[in-house]
């Protein structure tokens, strides 16, 4: 039996990253938004970026350790302004290989969060192999979080939904955006999260601009009569799994 009152478990959301900055430009608007609804969103950076993301750091002369330390820090304040845990796996980037350790590690992510939906990176990018390495360890923990027997701590997970951020060069690898995402109301909180990341600064206006571009496409798509900002802004997002509905809306 339900109780009028019974507590209920917030939604709960797996952002599974390659590096310590890619949740913030490609997803920081679904994170807040979760976020601001409540629910629990958890991101899983399984590297801090720290050799091919952070040419900034190592042209003024900082060695590997300052590096990991201070995209740490970056990824942590900017987690913390939208809303959301952030947890370092540090598997070492260019290249990220998978191990049997960091498979047992993400398993163990997915049964610890439950999640609701995972948001992670597309199948394909030509211009930086971690991203689709990141791909193949978030679905293939996916379904081994689903298996009973396989052995890791926690309950199995169910079937949630996987959404497949914008890549950098979305046209190069093969990126359709299935799904686009209204975060106007949260775009001064995404533009703060993306500011504390000074060593990528370079990409705060080319994300920024981004968003203004996919706002055209959302208002295009939606219809003339649904009231929207005429300055909205959004994320893309392709599906890997089959939407379930009982209808077509």
């Amino acid at each position: 039996m339900t109780h009028a009152h019974a507590p209920t478990t917030p939604r709960s959301t797996l952002v599974v990253t390659a590096h310590a900055g890619d949740f913030v430009w490609r997803a920081g608007g679904a994170i807040a938004l979760a976020a601001a609804r409540g629910e629990k969103v958890t991101i899983a950076c399984l590297t801090f970026g720290e050799r091919g993301e952070s040419a900034r750091a190592w042209r003024e002369g900082k060695d590997l350790a300052q590096i990991k330390a201070l995209r740490r820090d970056e990824a942590e304040r900017a987690a913390a302004t939208l809303g959301a845990e952030v947890r370092f796996l540090d598997a070492g980037d260019h290249p990220l290989l998978p191990t049997p350790e960091l498979t047992d590690r993400l398993v163990a992510l997915y049964r610890d969060t439950q999640p609701d939906a995972v948001l992670t990176h597309p199948a394909d990018d030509p211009y930086n192999g971690d991203h689709p390495a990141a791909h193949r360890m978030a679905l293939q923990a996916r379904i081994l979080a689903q298996a009973i027997g396989y052995p890791a701590d926690g309950e199995v997970i169910g079937a949630p939904p996987v959404f497949c951020f914008e890549p950098h060069q979305p046209e190069m690898s093969g990126f359709r955006p299935e799904v686009l995402l209204d975060i106007t109301e949260v775009w001064e909180t995404k533009r703060k999260a993306m500011e504390c990341l000074a060593t990528q600064r370079h990409l705060w206006d080319y994300y920024t601009d981004l968003a203004v571009r996919r706002g055209v496409q959302l208002r295009r798509n939606a219809g003339p009569n649904l009231g929207l900002a005429h300055r909205t802004l959004a994320e893309a997002y392709m599906r890997s799994y089959p939407q379930i509905a009982k209808e077509l809306a």
